[in-house]
């Protein structure tokens, strides 16, 4: 597939599909996927256009003004922050830096929000920093660590910065330029948390994807550079790495999606990373909700405790995408001590129970209502079902309509097979067949239901949801009513 076919619904790193957050010409997250010849080569997206264009036509090679993005092959600049979830203001945190070739550097750090359309807004800028070449990342088996990196600049947070999701902009003396996300956490009560999928960006993360060396737990290169499968993938992946490509996490954009709009209507949002969840640093039954805002595929059991306990408390929960609690994962130390860096999912290997969650007996849809069902090929209408429930109410929307392109990427439905959690009510928002990749007919569903505490459990079944609410091309105003009709009744506003 060539770049100009892919899909906006595959990748939640297309975060922001129009204007630039940043102010540096082409989208910095945006990825291509691989290129497919004829004879079956697979060139991928970090080829140097010098070498595509020995394969590729030239009209088929995209250039830009401005700074270049750095890629995993020769790591111009690319970084990390060591942190074990969010951090909060009054705490440091640490970015460890390559620079290749050895050059100064600087860091500008962005917060993302509405700001006015802008997407983000600068709040401060590193001083001049000297950068080396770091040593290689190590490797024991799959796994890829770069935690012996030297400490390149160590940020501390001001207790009067706003809390949120941040991006660190690195730049070369030369003009490359990689990304770093991190989460400056709350700790101060609000009416709805946010929680950072950063467990689910680390599973999906290829660095370096270079074609030797980088693994995920989807994928991992051969000794001839070919890409290996889930089968032959990593069972432990490390967060002290930089992640591939231009340095934003895969899906990454579903997250700032939903920021972008919840702080253009001015919801009280606190922000946290899915491993302060894990970790205990969040209380979420001081919320009136919890908001999962994008693609949340690995849990750990103490992530699922404090999910269920919120809910048990009375904490809503909205969870604004698909395939979500997939996995059972479990977050392990460094052998320095350092809590939650590596990341194990050993999937259906080896022997023992399998660690997809339906089968341990806990099927996700007994939290969320519904679960996962599969891949949705390529885009369907969501149809709406129970078009009188006041979550539609104002949306213009009747039973049986259409919202074009809003069932995509994955999806789920209700399992009838399988327990629900228990409820005073229960309702299904949508029923929307579609075709899987072999054409057989399925069928995508949106739920609802109320706790015995009075907690409201949202899922929408579908990747599409947070990009319809403010991702340019993308925005439908059914669901961005659809959504506020939600959390307003949450937030208890008149």
């Amino acid at each position: 597939m060539g770049t100009e076919q892919i899909r906006r619904w595959e990748s939640g790193a297309l975060a922001h599909a129009v204007t630039d957050p940043f102010g540096q010409g082409p989208v910095p997250w945006l990825r291509g996927s691989e290129h497919y010849f004829e004879n079956g080569q697979v060139v991928p997206w970090y080829v140097d256009s010098v070498d595509l264009g020995r394969v590729l036509p030239a009209h088929r090679i995209r250039s830009g003004s401005g700074p270049r993005t750095a890629d995993d092959v020769r790591c111009q600049i690319k970084g990390f922050a060591s942190h074990d979830g969010g951090t909060a203001p009054g705490e440091s945190i640490d970015f460890r830096v390559t620079v290749n070739p050895p050059q100064p550097f600087s860091v500008d750090i962005y917060r993302i929000g509405h700001y006015g359309g802008e997407g983000a807004t600068k709040i401060t800028t590193s001083p001049r920093l000297s950068g080396i070449v770091q040593p290689a990342p190590l490797t024991a088996e799959r796994t890829v660590s770069c935690h012996h990196w030297w400490l390149s600049w160590r940020l501390q947070i001001p207790e009067y910065w706003s809390t949120g999701a941040h991006v660190a902009v690195l730049t070369t003396a030369d003009g490359c330029r990689s990304h770093v996300a991190f989460t400056v956490r709350d700790q101060d009560p609000a009416d709805l948390l946010l929680v950072m999928p950063d467990v689910t960006w680390q599973a999906y993360n290829l660095f370096p994807e270079d074609g030797r060396t980088g693994a995920s737990l989807y994928h991992a290169w051969d000794e001839d550079g070919r890409l290996l499968g889930e089968s032959e993938a990593a069972v432990t992946v490390s967060f002290d790495r930089p992640h591939a490509g231009a340095g934003l996490p895969l899906h990454v954009g579903h997250a700032y999606d939903f920021i972008r709009w919840a702080e253009r209507y001015g919801y009280d949002v606190a922000y946290a990373d899915a491993r302060d969840l894990h970790a205990g640093r969040v209380d979420p039954t001081q919320y009136r909700g919890l908001v999962f805002p994008g693609h949340d595929e690995y849990w750990t059991v103490p992530m699922r405790r404090a999910a269920e306990k919120a809910r048990d408390n009375g904490t809503s929960l909205v969870f604004l995408s698909a395939n979500t609690m997939y996995w059972q994962v479990e977050l392990e130390a460094l052998s320095s001590g350092a809590p939650d860096r590596l990341l194990s999912c050993r999937k259906r290997r080896g022997p023992g129970r399998p660690a997809l969650w339906r089968e341990q007996g806990e099927p996700e849809q007994q939290l969320l209502g519904i679960q996962y069902a599969g891949q949705v090929p390529e885009p369907y209408p969501l149809i709406v079902r129970n078009a009188g429930h006041w979550m539609w109410e104002a949306t213009g929307a009747s039973e049986g309509d259409e919202l074009p392109d809003l069932v995509a990427g994955e999806a789920d439905r209700y399992f009838p097979r399988t327990s629900l959690p228990e409820h005073t009510h229960r309702v299904l928002l949508a029923h929307s067949p579609y075709r899987d990749e072999r054409r057989t007919r399925r069928h995508q569903e949106t739920s609802l239901y109320r706790a015995r505490s009075g907690a409201l459990v949202f899922s929408s079944g579908t990747f599409a949801w947070s990009p319809a609410l403010d991702r340019p091309g993308c925005v439908d105003a059914r669901v961005q009513r659809a959504t506020s009709n939600l959390l307003d009744r949450i937030c208890k506003r008149d």
